[in-house]
């Protein structure tokens, strides 16, 4: 007769009692761990696992952290992937960011023992970066820095019809607006707007002009728009301000992207507040940057509403930190020379192909993402593996996001530092062990 495999199935006590399991208790927390212990016993029942295994199972099993969210090797190309979580942060970033996570002095002036400024250093980071700016403002996104800009500023406000645009994930800018109570007052046609559509549409209710940056998408053949030059001048003396939402968070020019508005040149050339993302081409956190008139930035800050829109400490943290510190992983990926790029694919195709692996080095273009410069290709290079490899690697322990192009797949260079290029073969490794 077959004993029942029940009566060896270890006790949960007996189990959460192991040294191991009860260290592992102390840093992820005892509800996660005996959740694990019980899984480990229903495939111990099950006869997957034998009973004096259960305490390696259950190491096995847990997770590196008490959170869900998992690292992820991007080798997509796409330089800032919204599903990713866009930017990744800078080593300084991070560490900023750790070292504010406990007690801080964010919102206390250690000299005087009273309360200080919020954000006083992160905010100082941003003017000296965007020296156009007399002062500066941050929200925990751009969409909600474009609310607080319609709400505090009231009144009807005045954008062109081709910029009533869809910013992703089906949220769009005019019902953005609307929520708000603003009243928009479109101006021109799809493709085409003039300063006199823009001039014609001014009033006593007029509580600003704004300009919306179509980021994701471009019209061609039969257009006119009106710059942000032209429009500053013709508002000049009316006292109507001028709004520019730029999007992706470009503080200077970039020669890699020659097309893509930037914070300082759009302030130099007359706008009254610019609006940004800081996790997109800045290479920061999440965050809404507002930058510009300093009566303007201080009527949005002492709204009300600017309270439910701000950021905590470790977003001020990394946001600086981001400012200050060494160029943010972003930066490095969009600067990444395409020989040497072209090199390490070699390297690691050369690599894998050593261990027995149908791995090569093609070319591959990549992209920013994000929303941003949406027609301009970056030439890159990948390592091009058979199909299976893409699902795979996206499951395995360290997943890897690649892409299936012409019935193959392809880890994309661009998006992945070069320090990281071992965890690259050691993940697509492990994979192509588990099926030997």
């Amino acid at each position: 007769m077959t004993a029942d495999p029940r009566r060896h199935v270890p006790r949960t006590d007996t189990l959460l009692a192991d040294p191991r399991l009860a260290a592992a208790g102390e840093r992820l927390g005892r509800g996660l761990v005996k959740g694990v212990v019980q899984q480990v016993q229903q495939r111990i029942r099950a006869g997957e696992v034998a009973p004096a295994g259960a305490v390696d199972a259950v190491l096995a099993s847990l997770p590196r952290t008490a959170g869900s969210l998992r690292p992820v090797l991007n080798a997509t190309g796409v330089v800032v992937h919204t599903n990713l979580g866009r930017a990744p942060l800078s080593a300084a970033a991070v560490e900023a960011l750790t070292a504010a996570a406990g007690t801080t002095d964010v919102e206390l002036d250690l000299r005087t023992g009273r309360r200080g400024p919020r954000g006083e250093a992160a905010l100082a980071a941003l003017l000296d970066a965007v020296p156009a700016a007399e002062s500066a403002l941050v929200v925990n996104n751009c969409a909600a820095a474009l609310a607080l800009v319609a709400t505090a500023l009231g009144g009807e406000l005045v954008l062109a019809r081709g910029e009533l645009v869809e910013i992703g994930d089906g949220f769009r800018i005019p019902e953005l607006l609307e929520s708000t109570g603003a009243r928009l007052r479109e101006v021109g046609t799809t493709n085409r707007v003039t300063l006199a559509d823009y001039r014609g549409a001014l009033g006593p209710q007029t509580g600003a002009v704004l300009k919306v940056h179509p980021s994701n998408f471009v019209v061609r053949g039969f257009t006119r728009a009106v710059e942000v030059p032209e429009l500053a001048a013709a508002l000049e003396g009316t006292g109507v301000p001028l709004v520019a939402d730029v999007g992706s968070g470009l503080l200077r020019p970039h020669p890699v992207l020659p097309d893509e508005p930037d914070l300082q040149t759009t302030l130099a050339a007359g706008a009254d507040l610019v609006l940004a993302s800081g996790d997109k081409l800045l290479g920061g956190p999440q965050a809404g940057l507002v930058l510009g008139r300093a009566d303007l930035v201080q009527r949005l800050r002492r709204h009300p509403l600017y309270r439910a829109f701000r950021v905590d400490k470790t977003t001020l943290a990394a946001l600086e930190a981001t400012l200050r510190g060494p160029l943010p992983p972003v930066q490095e990926m969009l600067a990444a020379d395409v020989e040497g790029l072209r090199a390490r694919a070699r390297a690691l195709a050369d690599r894998l192909a050593g261990e027995g692996l149908d791995a090569i080095a093609v070319d591959a273009d990549s992209r920013v993402g994000g929303g941003g410069a949406p027609e301009h290709p970056l030439p890159g290079t990948a390592i091009s593996l058979p199909p299976e490899f893409a699902e795979a690697l996206r499951l395995g322990a360290r997943p890897v996001v690649g892409y299936v192009e012409d019935d193959r797949t392809l880890l994309n260079l661009r998006s992945v530092l070069p320090a990281a290029d071992d965890d690259l073969a050691e993940a697509v490794l492990e994979v192509a062990r588990a099926w030997t």
